[in-house]
């Protein structure tokens, strides 16, 4: 993908980019068997979203990041889906709680993943995934090298710049610009890019898409039994969003 993910261009937001991308994100999940390996049951500690006022994500406390950690991906979160005129971004659909939820499953542990060396990252993406660590590894290194890498441009810890900071240090990582010392910061900004598209739609039995905001965006009808004879009809589905647990939008 060519287009840097952080950027906006003359006219265009970054929602009308992901909205132009979504069709792209389940053939590139990395890794595979992501969303199959949700086993965790919703956090005890997560309270429910607020029913009145603008759509906020519920009170979460994070289980497997730290505090610190947790800082950074909220606040990176909030410049990769912000909130518009058109709805929620993904801080406000609960993506951090997702992606810490999924730091408990499976799939962050890479349990259904080949992980015999040789390992070489210089061969074509084609080839699969080229390195010995999984996205437990991948989140605690990376977390730890782009504070670092931030400390050195600005002074501050990533969660603490501004805005446009953090925009220029993600596009930094996506590029390959910016020099971790542990592992590359472009495979880190991927598994950070891919995990906040899959909280931001998923269902929100996994904790993020909370109260359904990413279908609502894209029109999707959700858990229905049988909506596919509306897809060639070339008109908009008349029935809204329902989750797997039977919410409805």
């Amino acid at each position: 993908m060519r287009q840097c993910h952080v950027r906006t261009k003359k006219g265009h937001s970054r929602r009308d980019f992901l909205l132009k991308t979504i069709t792209l994100a389940p053939a590139m999940a990395v890794g595979g068997a992501t969303m199959g390996a949700f086993t965790t049951p919703m956090a005890a500690q997560a309270a429910e979203v607020n029913s009145t006022g603008p759509q906020q994500a519920r009170d979460y406390q994070p289980n497997w990041f730290t505090a610190e950690e947790f800082a950074f991906i909220k606040a990176a979160v909030a410049r990769l889906i912000p909130k518009d005129d058109r709805g929620p971004g993904a801080l406000e659909a609960g993506v951090p709680e997702f992606i810490d939820r999924q730091m408990n499953t499976p799939y962050a542990t890479g349990a259904t993943w080949y992980m015999q060396g040789p390992f070489n990252p210089d061969l074509p993406k084609e080839l699969g995934y080229q390195l010995p660590l999984v996205p437990q590894q991948i989140y605690r290194l990376g977390l730890a090298d782009a504070d670092d890498y931030s400390k050195q441009q600005h002074g501050k810890v990533f969660a603490e710049l501004t805005g446009d900071q953090q925009d220029a240090l993600l596009q930094a990582m996506e590029s390959g610009k910016a020099e971790f010392k542990q592992l590359p910061s472009k495979t880190f900004f991927a598994f950070l890019i891919q995990n906040t598209r899959e909280g931001f739609f998923s269902d929100p039995i996994h904790g993020g898409n909370q109260g359904m905001v990413g279908w609502k965006l894209i029109g999707f009808p959700g858990a229905r039994a049988d909506f596919m004879d509306w897809v060639e009809r070339g008109e908009q589905y008349p029935f809204p969003s329902v989750s797997i647990r039977g919410e409805r939008t």
